[in-house]
């Protein structure tokens, strides 16, 4: 591991380290995990900032409180609709560029 006190000096030398080197089943579960637990946290931080509580944004999307629960905490990845819905339920949009070449 590539580390110089305590910064890391190559990133992708650590996430091989600990995860396997990329395209492995390993670092694929990794990934997965960590993409969960953002999209989790994402949701998690826009239903504060509508001031929603977890209990009525279920209500909205017709789910349980602990399914929205399990979502904010990485537990659960919704569907690609469930999570566009979710975001609707929320009065937010996504929007999806190119970016500038």
């Amino acid at each position: 591991m590539e580390t110089n006190n305590h910064q890391i000096v190559d990133y992708d030398a650590v996430l091989d380290a600990k995860f396997g080197k990329e395209g492995t089943p390993e670092r694929i579960e990794a990934e997965e995990k960590a993409y969960n637990f953002y999209t989790g946290q994402i949701l998690s931080d826009a239903r504060k900032e509508a001031k929603v509580t977890q209990a009525e944004l279920a209500e909205r999307i017709h789910k349980t409180k602990s399914y929205i629960s399990r979502i904010e905490n990485g537990t659960l990845a919704p569907s690609a609709g469930m999570f566009y819905r979710i975001i609707q339920a929320l009065g937010l949009k996504i929007e999806i560029m190119k970016p500038i070449a």
